[in-house]
This record gives structure tokens, sequence and C-alpha cells, in this order.
């Protein structure tokens, strides 16, 4: 299913319209948009309440234009800045970046884009092989809805396949090692949750608000949200002391609790085999898997493939 545009995508290309058609009616801005009436009015009053000038007249010959005056104001980047832009594109690979940082560079001052230039020709960087790149107009929805604190309908699909649909509050999207993520408060659950946004599938605006957390965390609360409400339970204790298995625990991995005679990470996972072989088999310490039947077996299964390994 297609995403549906923000109305802050959609105020923008009604800035585009009118730049390029002044004197557009409301139903010519409307046909353009693929909107009601009523709706291309409302794009146009989220252009004024940003500080763009759009004038209106009445009459046969009437219609919105932009007011005298309205320009871009220019973009002026300094060497060091230029640099810096060319640097965190560079493990980048997607055409869309690719094409937009070619324009800046043709754009910038004849010294500073041709030192830009250079790097980007000259440099190269080996991208992170976890990172996704999600859909951006996706993204964009969800920005534009956290901004503007609207609830949004969105499909999603886990890790083991499972799709779902469902109305969240997206409170805000989260970059985290090369991966984007939506943190937000899911209605069908009553709770918060962690998406990646790269498997969210559609986004569709409601007419429903909401008001975000007071004194939110994003980041805060997204480490928290790591390892918990996914279809596995997870439970393994540990003989080590707490301080010293936590420097080994990531987040997603679950919630470290102190015991009697070590401590037990407690947590979830929808990937019981990715649980065993990349996060637990990397932990210098003994462990006991007491929860989960199905992480115990993925456990099992590679302490079958490691000891076959080694008989003669």
């Amino acid at each position: 299913m297609p995403t549906e545009p923000s109305p802050t995508a959609r105020a923008l290309r009604t800035l585009e319209i009118l730049r390029n058609r002044p004197g557009a009616t409301a139903d010519q801005l409307a046909e353009a948009l693929g909107v009601t009436e009523r709706a291309a009015r409302r794009y146009v009053g989220i252009l004024r309440e940003a500080g763009i000038p759009v004038e209106s007249t009445r009459g046969p010959y009437g219609g919105y234009r932009l007011g005298r005056g309205m320009r871009l104001p220019p973009v002026a980047f300094t060497e060091p800045e230029a640099l810096a832009l060319v640097m965190a594109a560079l493990d980048d690979t997607d055409e869309l970046v690719g094409q937009a940082l070619r324009k800046i560079i043709r754009a910038l001052p004849e010294q500073v884009g041709q030192q830009a230039s250079v790097l980007r020709e000259h440099a190269s960087a080996a991208p992170d092989p976890h990172s996704v790149r999600p859909d951006p107009a996706t993204t964009g929805a969800l920005v534009a809805a956290s901004a503007e604190r609207r609830t949004v309908r969105v499909t999603y699909r886990s890790e083991s396949g499972k799709e779902s649909e469902g109305e969240v509050d997206p409170w805000a999207v989260v970059v985290r090692q090369g991966l984007w993520y939506l943190l937000c408060h899911s209605h069908r659950a009553g709770a918060t949750r962690t998406y990646r946004v790269d498997r969210i599938g559609s986004v569709h605006e409601t007419n429903r608000t909401f008001a975000p957390p007071d004194g939110l965390d994003p980041v805060a609360v997204l480490e928290a949200e790591f390892g918990m409400h996914w279809e596995y339970v997870t439970r393994v204790a540990f003989d080590a002391p707490l301080s010293e298995v936590a420097r080994w625990v990531d987040p997603p991995m679950g919630r470290l609790e102190a015991s009697d005679d070590g401590c037990v990470l407690v947590g979830s996972t929808s990937a019981p085999s990715m649980y065993a072989q990349e996060w637990l088999a990397r932990l210098p310490f003994d462990f006991r898997v007491e929860g989960g039947p199905e992480l115990r077996a993925a456990v099992a299964a590679v302490g079958a493939r490691f000891s076959a390994a080694v008989q003669s």
C-alpha cells in the first residue's frame, strides 16, 4: 500500500504549484493535489502559518499567488561545513542522496566546491553492514505526524514476518547504529512500542491528536524498550557479578537484574536463533537459560553444532 503524503509534504507541494501557476484557484489546487477544496485551503493556511505570504484575490480572475519578494533564502556553506556534509554522506549508497549531494557541490563557491568534490571522488567508506535505509516517504510521514502530534494508522511487519495494523501515537523517530526506529504508543497494546521504520508498510494520518509524555527522552526510552515486548520470553542467569556482565549486554538483549548468586538477564526476542548465535555465544561468562523454550532449543542447537565441530 502506498504511503499517504503528510500535510507538510502537501503544503510544500502547494508552494511549488503556486510558484509555477500564480493565480491558481482552490479547485485547481485541489485537483493538482488530489484532495478536496477544503483540504487545499488548509494547506494554504499551513503556508501562511509558516510565514510564507500567500495572497488571495476574489472574483472570476482571482486565486492564490505568492506575495511579492517571496524568495527562499540562500544557503551558504563554509569549507569545513561542506567537507563535513560530504563526509557524513560517504557511506550512503542511496542514489537520491548522491543526486542531492552533487547538486549541493555544484552550487558551492568554486574553491569550496572543488575541495568537496575531490573528497567525494577520492575518499570511500565501508558502510555498516547492519544499517538499513527506510523509505524516505514513510520516514517523512512519521516525522511530520510526530511534529504535528497526530495519531496515525500503520501497517507493520515483524522480524519473523508477521504483519499487523493499528493506530499509534508517533512520539519520535530515532536513529540508532544505522537503523531507524519509531518510538510510539500503541493504542492496540495500550503500551509503549518500538518499530523499525523500514518494516512499516504504510502510514495514514487520522483526525486525532495526542500529547507525548512530559519530559520525554526518546533515546533513553528507546534503549529501555529494546529487548521487551517480543514474541518469545528469554531469561538467562549468570554467576558473575552484574557490574561485569553489564559491560557485555546491550539494551536489545533485555534488562539485567541482580540476583543472590550473580545476575539475571530478562527480556524477549522474535529471533531465538539470532539471540543464541550472535548475542549469547559472544559473552565470556558461563550462563544458564532459565526461561523460554524457544531460546533453550536455539542454544542447544548452537552447542550441538560447536560440539560437532571439534569431534574427531
